[in-house]
């Protein structure tokens, strides 16, 4: 299996109980998260050597971040201790037509104030396969998208493949620079790209309507954009974009394509009712597609085995996708009843 580096920025998460509004209760839950630690915590379910590599302040707070990515398998010796604080986010989980909403308080954050050159990543990077990178952490500061951009340069000159999910957040992105000009850079180092179509939209700049009269998801549209994005960069060698019809906070619509330069390819569809929590469910799919591209034999399985991972996230609280890889390849292949297993 590939020996894989996430880079990217661990966050607090605080929920309130259940579907509760914020402070309805003075009581938050709390999960450590992050984009790139989510795929990494997938990863190492799967069985994958994972490694970490992100900053986290020397106090608890860090120390206690620290453990969650031990406890599920993740290599934290590139998680370096420094600054004052830990990127937080609230999230107010959703139900039936009220959306769940994100608050970030990321300012000043451990790793929003790293830059270039506190990374060698000769050694961050060595003995490893692949890197995974995206595009939240580099809007988090300019400091940071440097850093990213330094981490996939580095990757690509020592022979990594690279994955970037461009993971568009409107709230990030202010301290002053476009999202495409930022992104632009980093995703030409990509050999496998993970998108929405609003991801890129605002994260590249490539316009294309893809919703249909009836406000569905207009699949032959779709297409048409992958075949945009990898004609803009020619390095891709696979690009995946998820599909999304929610038709209410508790019911969505989940599927994707995934363009490599021969095909696209169509995966399956799911209905999901009832969720748990969304958050990280696109990670789990990047999470998913890199572990698919790595042991199963076509780009198809790969699909599927990242949508199943998707779609089984929907029903674990938290970031992290905790599933095993017997559970994916079981929805996999068609076992959705939920039925008990004894």
């Amino acid at each position: 299996m590939k020996n894989v580096v996430a880079f990217g920025e661990l966050l607090l998460r605080l929920s309130p109980p259940g579907r509760e509004r914020f402070f309805q209760s003075p009581v938050f839950r709390t999960y450590f998260g992050g984009a790139e630690a989510n795929v990494a915590a997938s990863l190492a379910q799967f069985g994958h050597s994972v490694r970490m590599v992100s900053f986290v302040p020397g106090n608890e707070i860090g120390s206690a971040a620290v453990r969650a990515l031990r406890l599920v398998g993740i290599e934290t010796d590139y998680v370096f201790r420094r600054g004052n604080r830990l990127g937080i986010y609230y999230a107010e989980t959703g139900a039936n037509q009220k959306p769940t909403q994100v608050i970030y308080d990321r300012e000043h954050s451990a790793l929003g104030e790293a830059g270039p050159g506190d990374i060698d990543w000769s050694r961050a990077l060595a003995g490893r396969d692949w890197l995974h990178v995206t595009g939240i952490t580099p809007a988090v500061s300019r400091g940071a998208a440097d850093l990213t951009l330094e981490a996939v340069a580095a990757a690509r000159s020592l022979g990594l493949t690279v994955s970037v999910d461009l993971n568009y957040r409107a709230k990030l992105w202010n301290y002053g620079a476009a999202a495409p000009s930022v992104m632009a850079g980093i995703f030409q180092f990509a050999d496998l790209g993970i998108a929405n179509e609003e991801d890129c939209q605002k994260s590249l700049g490539i316009e294309a309507p893809v919703l249909g009269p009836d406000g569905k998801p207009d699949i032959s549209a779709f297409e048409r954009l992958t075949v945009e994005v990898m004609k803009r960069f020619p390095q891709l060698k696979r690009l995946a974009v998820t599909l999304r019809e929610s038709r209410s906070a508790d019911h969505n619509v989940w599927s994707g394509l995934l363009r490599n330069r021969e095909e696209c390819l169509r995966g399956t569809s799911y209905e999901i009712t009832h969720i748990v929590d969304r958050i990280g469910g696109g990670d789990a799919f990047a999470a998913g597609l890199i572990h698919g591209l790595d042991i199963l034999p076509s780009d198809r399985e790969a699909l599927e085995f990242a949508l199943a991972a998707s779609c089984l996230k929907h029903s674990v609280p938290g970031d992290f996708n905790l599933v095993s890889e017997r559970e994916v390849v079981a929805l996999m292949r068609g076992d959705k009843s939920g039925r008990v297993r004894r």
